[in-house]
């Protein structure tokens, strides 16, 4: 009997210390709650974030300055602690925190909140929060929002090495911007990933080198890592990557050599469309020359003649560029016919169609 009357007057103290827990909820079962979970995710670069969170409903209460108080530590949602987990490091309005699992907690007020990143991510609600354990603090500016019955988190402003994380419940938004150095992330992730059995393929060299020269970072080791890619297997892709790296390293007689090794293991259609690489990159004539040649070399190959008639047009001999693209398109594939026969009617109409 004392055991009985012990747990009920717990259970009493507990629901009590919760206002707005319902007595249909349990501390024991899995029920329904009235702030049902959710979880949002969003991946910057190669780091994810996700944040996992009760929903409040507004329910036509007071929420600010009601429901919730300015000035006090809030659990930025219901229940057991919001968190927010990172991947890798991250800054938070240009503060660093490590990556990990926090509580996140937030303090209104009318014109300024402030955004607290605990450690400790276990805990129900905001009750036993420990200013000590703060992993990290910021402020932000509350903006005015659309109506929203249920609490919401979202990102927005999304960016290749940003995006803003949006708190928005009754008519208030409260936006804090995260921001990952991808480079760094992702070239410290390469070198765990090539220590695994992916070590073992040419690809996965030549994937990890194509990505830094893209990016215009890491010339060293996009070259280290083009070589290892050749020594597992020469190929057309790996010898063009090369040449990419040296050209960016500005060794333009080393990237002339890695270039001409490229084209000659390249089958006839990777040199058109390599040449049509050129063309993109506005290196038309080195793209012509590459087109005269293949076209020499592989007169039976359709595309061949689509490369012709990009050299006439750049001429202005409309017909004769026309001319070569009917050949390309007698010998077309079906998924192919359709966009050369655009293009000559471009080629009809006096219309370049290099541009």
């Amino acid at each position: 009997m004392f055991r009985a009357a012990s747990r009920g007057m717990l259970l009493c103290l507990l629901v009590a210390a919760m206002p707005g827990l319902g007595l249909a909820q349990s501390f024991v079962l899995d029920l329904p709650r009235q702030s049902q979970r959710a979880e949002i995710s969003q991946r910057i670069g190669i780091t994810d974030i996700t944040i996992r969170y009760h929903r409040p409903l507004v329910n036509e209460r007071k929420v600010w300055e009601g429901l919730v108080p300015y000035g006090k530590v809030w659990r930025a949602g219901a229940n057991e602690n919001t968190t927010i987990t990172f991947s890798d490091a991250v800054l938070i309005e240009g503060k660093p925190l490590d990556k990990g699992t926090y509580g996140l907690h937030m303090i209104p007020n009318a014109d300024e909140w402030t955004i607290i990143f605990s450690k400790n991510s276990t805990s129900w609600g905001a009750f036993t929060y420990d200013e000590k354990e703060d992993a990290l603090r910021v402020t932000v500016k509350p903006k005015p929002a659309e109506m929203r019955n249920a609490l919401t988190y979202d990102f927005d402003q999304l960016q290749p090495d940003a995006a803003v994380v949006e708190l928005e419940w009754e008519k208030v938004a409260v936006p804090f911007k995260v921001s990952v150095d991808v480079h760094d992330v992702v070239q410290t992730s390469m070198k765990k990933q090539l220590r695994s059995l992916t070590q073992y393929t040419w690809i996965s060299w030549d994937d990890a080198a194509t990505y830094l020269v893209t990016e215009k970072v890491g010339l060293d080791d996009a070259l280290t890592y083009a070589n290892k890619s050749i020594e597992y297997e020469d190929r057309y892709d790996n010898e063009l990557t090369k040449s990419k790296v040296l050209r960016a390293l500005n060794r333009n007689d080393e990237a002339a050599t890695a270039q001409k090794k490229a084209l000659d293991l390249a089958s006839p259609l990777q040199i058109h469309l390599f040449g049509r690489q050129l063309q993109g990159e506005k290196r038309s004539d080195e793209a012509f020359a590459i087109f005269r040649d293949n076209a020499k070399k592989h007169p039976d190959q359709w595309f061949v003649h689509s490369g012709l008639a990009r050299i006439y047009c750049s001429q202005g001999k409309f017909d004769d560029a026309a001319k070569e693209m009917k050949v390309a398109l007698a010998g077309a594939p079906d998924d192919q016919k359709t966009y050369v026969d655009g293009l000559i009617k471009k080629l009809e109409a006096k219309q370049d169609i290099n541009q």
